[in-house]
C-alpha cells in the first residue's frame, strides 16, 4: 500500500473515532477502513480490556456471536504466546504470532486454534490512549500463503491503534451515559453552536449541580462546561485531528470530575457533546474488596499480577522489596483459594469477566451499549 492509502485511511478513522458512536459501529465502520489499508483474511476481532486489570470485557467479530469458552481457557490458563495482556504491557504493544515463535507458528497452541477458522497469520495490537490507559485489542489475520505483514502495514496499526482507543473509551462512556448501570454513570450532555443545550442524559442534572459556579434550575452552566465547549469547537474549526478535549475539575463536594469534548459533525451544524464522569471510575478495586476481602496494598499487587507484571516489575512499580511482593501474594492466595498467579487471574476473569463477556455478547445481539467494567451483579 502507498503512503497516501495510509494516510487517507487513518484520516478516515480519526474523524470516525473524533465524533461519538455506539461501540459496534465504531467497529463496523472502521472495518471497513482497515481492510482498505491492510488487506486481511476474513474480518477484524476487536476485543475491549479494563484498563485495570487488561482482561477482556467484549469480542466482536463479524459472524462469531459466541466466543468459544476453550478459547478463553486458553487465554487465561495455557502457557503460549500472543496472549492479549501480554501484548498489552510490551514495550511496542504490537505482535505477530509468526514473529513470536520464530518462523515456527505451528508450536503455538493459538496457531492451530486460529487455523480451524482459517487463519494463518495473526497480528495483535493494543488500543492504548495518549494517556496510557489500554481499552482494547485489536486482532488480524492472513490466511495461509498470504504475504506477510510488512512494516509499513503495522506501522500503519500502530499510528491508528490510540485513535481506536479514544473512540472505544468514548463509545463506553456513551453507552453509560445512555443507559446508566450505577448511580456514578457518566452523563451527557449536547450543546448547539451556541453552547445553548439541545439534549441531556439522566443524571446530567446531579452531575451539573456538583460542578462550581453553574446553576441548573435557572439554565447557568458551569464555567467549566463552556470552557470545554469553547475549546472543543476551536479544536474542530482550526483542525481535521478528531481530538477529544478533555478537562478535571474539582466538584463542590471535593471529588475529581472529568469532562470530554468532542464535536459532531452529522447533521451540517456542529453541535458539543460533552460526557461527565468521576476521574476514577474503576469497579475493580471494590469488586476485589467485597468479593475476597483485600488490603488496599494486595488489591494493588492483584491489579499487576492481573496484567502480568513480574514480582521485579511489582516491586519496582509499588516501591517494595520481592519478599513484600511473595508474603503479599501468599496472603493474597489464602484469601481468593488459588495456588499461583496464573489461578489467580483465571479465577478473577471466570467469576467477574467473563459474566460481562458473555452478557456483551447478548448486549451485541440485543443492541444494546456494551459494558467494558467486571460484572457486579
Amino acid at each position: 500500500m502507498s503512503a497516501d492509502t495510509f494516510q487517507r485511511a487513518a484520516e478516515k478513522i480519526t474523524r470516525l473515532c473524533g465524533e461519538p458512536r455506539d461501540l459496534v459501529t465504531l467497529w463496523n465502520e472502521s472495518t471497513e477502513v482497515l481492510a482498505r489499508a491492510v488487506p486481511h483474511y476474513w474480518t477484524p476481532c476487536f476485543y475491549t480490556l479494563d484498563p485495570a486489570s487488561l482482561l477482556m470485557t467484549s469480542h466482536f467479530h463479524r459472524g462469531l456471536d459466541e466466543f468459544p469458552s476453550e478459547w478463553l481457557v486458553s487465554e487465561y490458563y495455557s502457557d503460549d504466546v500472543n496472549q492479549l495482556a501480554d501484548v498489552a504491557r510490551s514495550q511496542s504493544g504490537i505482535s505477530t504470532l509468526h514473529e513470536m515463535t520464530g518462523g515456527n507458528p505451528s508450536s503455538s497452541p493459538r496457531w492451530h486454534r486460529n487455523m480451524t477458522m482459517g487463519g494463518d497469520q495473526e497480528l495483535v495490537t493494543r488500543l492504548r490512549t495518549r494517556s496510557g490507559e489500554v481499552w482494547g485489542a485489536l486482532a488480524l489475520y492472513r490466511e495461509p500463503k498470504a504475504p506477510m505483514f510488512s512494516d509499513g502495514e503495522k506501522h500503519f496499526v500502530r499510528t491508528v491503534a490510540p485513535l481506536l482507543a479514544e473512540g472505544a473509551r468514548a463509545a463506553l462512556l456513551l453507552g453509560q451515559a445512555r443507559e446508566p448501570d450505577f448511580a456514578d454513570s457518566p452523563g451527557l450532555l449536547v450543546l448547539d453552536h451556541n453552547c445553548a443545550v439541545e439534549s441531556t442524559t439522566p443524571g446530567v442534572a446531579q452531575w451539573l449541580s456538583e460542578l462550581p459556579d453553574g446553576d441548573w434550575e435557572i439554565g447557568r452552566l458551569p464555567s467549566a462546561v463552556l470552557t470545554l465547549a469553547g475549546r472543543t469547537l476551536r479544536a474542530a474549526e482550526h483542525s481535521h485531528s478528531g481530538d477529544v478535549t478533555v478537562v478535571r475539575v474539582l466538584s463542590r463536594t471535593g471529588t475529581w470530575v472529568v469532562l470530554h469534548g468532542a464535536c459532531l459533525n452529522s447533521t451540517g451544524d456542529r453541535r458539543i457533546a460533552i460526557i461527565i464522569e468521576p476521574a476514577d471510575p474503576g469497579r475493580l478495586y471494590p469488586l476485589l474488596m467485597s468479593a475476597y476481602g483485600l488490603t488496599e496494598r494486595e488489591k494493588d499487587v492483584t491489579r499487576l499480577v492481573l496484567q502480568g507484571a513480574s514480582t521485579s516489575q511489582i516491586a519496582a512499580d509499588l516501591v517494595l522489596s520481592a519478599y513484600t511482593v511473595q508474603q503479599h501474594l501468599k496472603s493474597i492466595f489464602d484469601k481468593t483459594g488459588v495456588r499461583s498467579r496464573r489461578d489467580l487471574i483465571g479465577k478473577v476473569f471466570f467469576a467477574h469477566y467473563e459474566p460481562r463477556f458473555r452478557d456483551n455478547e447478548q448486549r451485541v445481539r440485543n443492541d444494546q451499549p456494551i459494558r467494558g467494567e467486571p460484572w457486579l451483579r
